[in-house]
């Protein structure tokens, strides 16, 4: 058996086609043989192959030269590499985009292995007798399922095949296989945005507009029969913005159930199904995971212990827990959430306008979220592909108190800022049964800006809302 050159370091190299990827692996000979290490996670995912998390190994044997296979675009990623002989590779990128046609060939042979992404076309020629593929597949085979494939002669692919088409042996079925302009592309894996009619999640659907958008009535995130059925095969990246947020009605006994559910037992499923179906998880948290009294000099890190007051902030504790189990997610904490709704921004500016005078909390420190700026910060997240983790993302500039923010739209609604009277918390709550709230919602933002993305200034957000 030929064996290619020995001195070769384990090396991945691109191709034209996005994510199809060349893996050159070191085999070692002597007399006896050879022997590979033919996937070597650890390795080969710190050379930039994408941690697919394969569930199933199959082979595949071709007894004769020239034996043809293809063009088959299926619905997983795989890792393609050959036990015995050398083999012709061909693929035809069949993604929906403006890389659809694209193509790309090597030989396989045991010093060559490929992966290969989702909706790209694989097709193979045994060039030796007694030829056996291995891959691994990180989703199990379903019945029933189709996805295209293309004619092993298209003319605009023109695969220079090395032994001729009409030479070689190729099944019935992939005689009939249509050319390239009768192929329908696939489409890409799709996005669920959880808690789709609240404010952060009209944000994410009008940023990410062919996601799915679900609430509680289409999928109930508390009914594990339900998660169990809803087909995660169809997605590849959660926005989870479901939340209960009635902070004080979740210091009742009914309140105090419905909060865990929504904030511990949902983000718990979901992780599980996260890790089940290879999905990258997003899940939104809350600055009420501390009690605000341990906050470092830029606000509270990422790092600092839980310490949360009330049940609210609890059950968002938990949840960060069980999501930060989940091998790829992004745990987001931000604050003082403004968006399209009822918000209080929105109560400050009709307040002015009525010509009222509120009392508003001075006490209370943090600052304002504007949904696109949440929004903003997310898919910097996803699209530089920072490391997964928790990140603090809040609008930037000099924290404020609720007063601060009250007198800001005032100012800017016409009316004086010295019409907004300050007072305590304490003072606020007399007489009101209101849950606990922390004094410092300040949320350091160290991390996220160190991945490049720069927070706008809570103000002059607040100027464009108003606007």
């Amino acid at each position: 058996m030929t064996v290619p050159d020995q001195a070769q370091e384990l090396r991945i190299e691109e191709t034209p086609i996005p994510g199809l990827l060349v893996v050159h692996l070191p085999v070692h000979e002597d007399a006896r043989g050879w022997f590979k290490e033919n996937w070597q996670r650890e390795k080969m995912v710190a050379l930039g192959l994408p941690d697919f998390a394969p569930v199933q190994n199959n082979v595949s044997f071709n007894a004769s030269r020239g034996a043809t296979r293809g063009i088959h675009t299926e619905p997983w990623d795989k890792f393609v590499s050959v036990a015995n002989g050398r083999a012709f590779a061909a693929w035809v990128d069949m993604r929906e985009g403006p890389t659809f046609g694209a193509t790309h060939h090597v030989v396989l042979d045991a010093g060559t292995a490929v992966f290969v992404p989702r909706g790209v076309g694989n097709s193979y020629q045994t060039l030796t007798d007694g030829v056996a593929y291995t891959y691994l597949v990180n989703e199990h085979w379903r019945p029933g399922r189709s996805y295209p494939a293309l004619d092993l002669g298209d003319p605009s692919a023109a695969i220079p095949w090395p032994i001729p088409l009409a030479e070689a042996e190729i099944s019935e079925k992939d005689t009939t296989n249509p050319t390239l302009d009768d192929v329908t592309p696939m489409p890409p894996k799709k996005v669920l945005v959880t808690g789709g009619n609240g404010q952060l999640g009209r944000a994410l659907q009008a940023a990410f507009p062919y996601a799915d958008a679900v609430d509680l009535d289409e999928l109930d995130l508390t009914d594990p029969a339900a998660v169990a059925a809803w087909p995660w095969h169809e997605y590849h990246l959660v926005l989870n913005a479901a939340a209960y947020t009635a902070v004080d009605a979740a210091e009742t006994p009914e309140g105090r159930t419905a909060c865990w559910a929504a904030n511990a037992t949902a983000p718990a499923l979901l992780a599980k199904v996260a890790d089940e179906h290879h999905l990258t998880l997003v899940h939104i948290s809350s600055d009420y995971v501390f009690d605000g009294e341990q906050a470092g000099p830029e606000g509270h890190t990422e790092t600092e212990p839980f310490s949360p007051l009330g049940v609210y902030g609890q059950a968002k504790a938990a949840g960060d827990l069980a999501v930060g189990t989940a091998q790829r997610h992004y745990v987001v904490r931000t604050s003082w959430v403004i968006g399209e709704g009822g918000n209080f921004v929105r109560t400050m500016r009709s307040l002015a306008e009525k010509g009222v005078s509120p009392t508003v909390v001075a006490d209370q420190v943090g600052r304002l979220t504007f949904t696109g700026e949440l929004v903003r910060g997310i898919r910097h997240l996803l699209e530089t592909r920072a490391p997964y983790g928790t990140y603090h993302l809040t609008n930037g500039g000099e924290p404020t108190s609720w007063a601060d923010v009250a007198c800001a739209v005032f100012e800017r609604s016409g009316r004086r800022a010295d019409d907004v009277t300050p007072c305590t918390t304490e003072e606020y709550g007399a007489g009101k049964q209101l849950a606990p709230r922390p004094l410092t919602s300040t949320l350091d933002l160290a991390k996220i800006r160190a991945t490049g993305f720069e927070p706008e200034p809570a103000l002059e957000a607040l100027d464009r809302y108003l606007a």
